[in-house]
């Protein structure tokens, strides 16, 4: 699925982790669904695959891949994104319209998006996810990386992985890869969120905290919305063995987050000092890893500048790809 972007509204959007809610105008931002849901069987990696896998339990998790070859690149949303934003674009020139990251990936490598419960879906109005099975309560960052486990296994995705993620997608990414060194062939961090961000804060840390799990929008007293135990993630992170030695990149943003009307100056402060350092940190955790600054972008960096993040994850490809 292709979908041209023609008009994005963000209604709101949080530093680091906390997920636009984009309205689309003219794009119907869905993606193609192309069978019924259930628990489904393996497909050759050539053919498209879009549906509801069961991963035990009772539970569903909404995956959908595209194109063939390897390393298969897993594409891993945002705080509340579903995996909407790699399908959509909002550019200005010279940035090309199309295609967006998870189209323009499958041209040359298999690429997978999925949904994790409680996450935004692009729609008019937006809506929480109703493809994968809701849960309640703060989620562990282990549970997370156990539930993109069970749905890559479950769905016999062929691994390694080329893991990509958005702002806390990267931490998803990174736990899992350091769970799971033997599945893991490269990472590439889209403007991520890092393990070095509380001593930036201070006392206000708390605060910054609760904005990232209740941003005020109109989806944040539904059952299931998304948050997440932000302390307990950074400690699983670095509690885990080290990064496996593979291929890395680092994409960020040049300009400041948008933040909600009433946010406190002094929260946007100490995040904009602070996302600098962050995004070195990650350069820094594997030798000779580019770093791509996306000038002129936001935190949506896969949204506006499609066509660097998939530059980038076609360098990473590359290097995987040579045994570099």
């Amino acid at each position: 699925m292709e979908c041209l972007m023609r008009k994005c509204l963000p209604a709101f959007t949080i530093a680091v982790a906390t997920a636009s809610l984009i309205v689309l105008s003219g794009c119907d931002s869905t993606p193609v669904e192309t069978s019924a849901a259930g628990a489904r069987a393996p497909t050759p990696a050539a053919q498209e695959f879009s549906g509801q896998v069961d991963v035990g339990g009772g539970r569903k998790i909404y995956l959908h891949c595209k194109g063939s070859g390897s390393p298969t690149t897993v594409l891993e949303s945002g705080f509340h994104d579903s995996s909407d934003t790699w399908n959509v674009t909002d550019t200005r020139p010279p940035v090309p319209k199309s295609p967006a990251v998870f189209p323009g990936v499958a041209m040359f490598t298999r690429v997978c998006a999925y949904d994790r419960p409680g996450t935004i879906r692009h729609e008019k109005p937006p809506a929480l996810t109703a493809r994968s099975t809701p849960v309640t309560g703060a989620r562990s960052l282990t549970g997370m990386v156990s539930d993109l486990d069970k749905v890559l296994t479950a769905a016999k995705v062929p691994g390694p992985y080329l893991l990509v993620g958005h702002s806390f997608g990267g931490m998803v990414t990174r736990l899992y890869a350091q769970l799971h060194p033997q599945q893991t062939a490269g990472l590439v961090f889209v403007d991520a969120f890092g393990t070095n961000m509380k001593p930036f804060f201070g006392k206000d840390w708390t605060a910054y905290l609760e904005l990232l799990n209740h941003p005020g929008t109109a989806l944040d007293a539904k059952r299931g919305f998304e948050t997440i135990d932000v302390d307990g993630a950074v400690e699983a992170v670095t509690g885990a063995r080290r990064l496996p030695d593979v291929p890395l990149a680092v994409v960020s943003k040049t300009k400041p987050f948008a933040v909600p009307p009433g946010t406190p100056k002094s929260l946007l402060v100490s995040l904009e000092r602070a996302w600098p350092k962050v995004q070195q940190t990650l350069v820094n955790l594997e030798p000779q890893t580019p770093h791509f600054l996306a000038t002129g972008s936001d935190h949506y960096v896969q949204i506006h500048d499609p066509d660097l993040t998939i530059g980038a994850i076609r360098l990473v490809v590359g290097r995987v790809n040579n045994g570099s």
